[in-house]
């Protein structure tokens, strides 16, 4: 046994001492603070009433509501909110419609430290706006596309709004019988409200899906350089006379998979954190409430995290032992491409399974796959996220596991007691079968 963890840490502080590896650690938490604190930031920073002149050469006073339905607009979603657009009107006929509207673009387009009762944009109407709809607009903030939208949401409604009017047809009673339904989903597990939205399961689900395959796809690429490295410096021949192969290559795997599962728990933990702690977080960078409200980061229930974490661990040590084995029958990293590859497809239908389980989680392929060992670590952890997993289904997957690995253990052992210490000349199919019989 100490032969054994004299190995497993010889891995893991290779791995974690490395810049790259320490690098990763750190900008992923720095990433995810970012990430929650950034939203609410620009929301309560960038977010400024703009100066818009409306221009109403349209003969019928169109420029009224118009300016009426720009001033409802407010910034965020409350009564006392600061309202979005500050309009003044200015009316004018046909002949005079140029002048006024030049004058006026004269001065748009400053900054407020240049010029601080500068428009931010002309919006000018004219006698065929209603009819037709067509209207301009001429501003420094063209550019930005989700105000321009939302500009020509507000103009639009009121347009209709008129239209409606002038056919005698009430339009705020149209406008209250067509108001759009706003549903709210709240996750329920085992009878109980678990305070997860469907949008953060769906989230969550995607993030682990994608964390896992990464992961699982670099570390396990990691441990397969490693041995072919160690194979061709010839150290496995001193190694050997020491240590076990069985005692390398789960040395090895478990060192590997350390590092990777440290890496995993500290981001895990940085999004359980930020998830959770949200309002004390926004409230270091001078955030209110409503706005740390507003973070993109999903809440990650402490059980999620285990579950996840638990799931990480069983499937490196899986891939980990084949790509150990393929790295043991190998001698460049150019012959491990056409062995990997069948390592590999399992890996991306594990991954791509994910996405059939966020379309439906209690269907019947995502609940087959989160039993077959090699899926169950990308779609059992989204299976927990996104509904209710009964504790007998989740013991079953993590036995079948367990099985599994030491299976393919017991196997890349045989493959890797043999092929350590071959050299020069890659074993064929007949030749590994051979190995594991032996």
């Amino acid at each position: 046994m100490k032969k054994i963890i004299a190995v497993v840490r010889r891995e893991f502080v290779e791995r974690v001492r490395t810049r790259a590896f320490l690098i990763s650690t750190i900008m992923l938490p720095v990433f995810i603070v970012l990430m929650a604190v950034l939203p609410g930031l620009m929301m309560s920073g960038t977010d400024r009433t703009s100066r818009v002149a409306v221009v109403d050469a349209s003969g019928i006073g169109l420029g009224q509501p118009v300016s009426e339905a720009m001033l409802s607009e407010k910034l965020i979603d409350k009564p006392d909110a600061r309202s979005r657009y500050n309009v003044q009107v200015f009316p004018a006929s046909a002949a005079e419609l140029a002048s006024v509207r030049d004058g006026l673009i004269a001065r748009t387009g400053f900054s407020r430290d240049k010029q601080t009762d500068a428009w931010d944009g002309v919006l000018v109407l004219t006698a065929g706006t209603l009819a037709s709809g067509k209207l301009e607009y001429y501003g420094g903030n063209v550019g930005a596309v989700q105000s321009m939208s939302q500009l020509q949401r507000t103009v639009s409604n009121a347009l209709a709004t008129v239209r409606l009017g002038k056919s005698g047809v009430d339009a705020a009673l149209v406008k209250k019988a067509m108001a759009s339904a706003d549903m709210d989903t709240t996750k329920v597990s085992d009878g109980k409200l678990t305070g997860q939205s469907g949008k953060d399961s769906f989230l969550i689900a995607y993030f682990m899906g994608f964390i896992l395959y990464i992961s699982i796809l670099l570390y396990g690429q990691q441990t397969m350089t490693s041995v072919i490295e160690e194979k061709t410096s010839r150290i496995m021949e001193v190694l050997t006379s020491s240590l076990t192969p069985f005692q390398m290559l789960l040395g090895k795997v478990l060192g590997v998979g350390l590092a990777g599962l440290t890496q995993m728990a500290i981001w895990g933990g940085s999004v359980f954190v930020v998830s959770s702690k949200g309002a004390e977080i926004g409230a270091m960078f001078g955030m209110g409430a409503e706005a740390a409200q507003q973070s993109p980061i999903p809440s990650m229930p402490p059980g999620l995290l285990v579950v996840f974490l638990l799931y990480f661990a069983l499937g490196f040590l899986l891939y980990g032992a084949l790509y150990a084995a393929i790295g043991a029958m190998c001698n460049t990293i150019q012959e491990t491409q056409q062995y990997a590859i069948f390592v590999t497809v399992f890996i991306i239908v594990g991954f791509f399974s994910v996405f059939s389980l966020i379309k439906d989680p209690t269907g019947g392929p995502g609940v087959t796959m989160s039993y077959i060992p090699f899926f169950a670590p990308f779609t059992m952890p989204v299976r927990w996220s996104m509904s209710s997993v009964p504790l007998l289904e989740l013991a079953l997957s993590l036995g079948l596991m367990v099985v599994t690995l030491l299976a393919c253990v017991w196997l890349a052992a045989r493959i890797y007691r043999t092929g350590i210490l071959m050299y020069g000349k890659k074993p064929s199919w007949r030749e590994l079968w051979r190995w594991i019989r032996a």
